[in-house]
């Protein structure tokens, strides 16, 4: 299964709108995508219930992976989302 670990850029972490953008984009890429905090914490990164549970904030390592035809090109498209400061968009 690949997978990245990306930082991520947005200034108030993977809360509100930046989670709901990640998950959102989990979503459409129509296979299963994990995402995985620092402790260890795996969710669905569809959900943003999930995602929001996690409380990853700004600075913080993730690891993305996914499972299926094209998740290498998923997960790049997802880790840009994560590289991004969602919140100044």
């Amino acid at each position: 299964m690949p997978e990245r670990t990306i930082t991520v850029a947005s200034s108030v972490g993977l809360h509100a709108r930046p989670a709901s953008l990640f998950s959102q984009a989990a979503a459409k890429a129509g296979l299963p995508v994990t995402l995985t905090n620092a402790a260890g914490k795996t969710v669905n990164a569809a959900s943003i219930l999930g995602v929001l549970s996690l409380g990853i904030g700004h600075g913080e390592n993730v690891v993305i992976a996914a499972d299926g035809d094209g998740a290498d090109e998923a997960l790049d498209t997802l880790a840009e989302l994560l590289n991004t400061d969602l919140d100044k968009e």
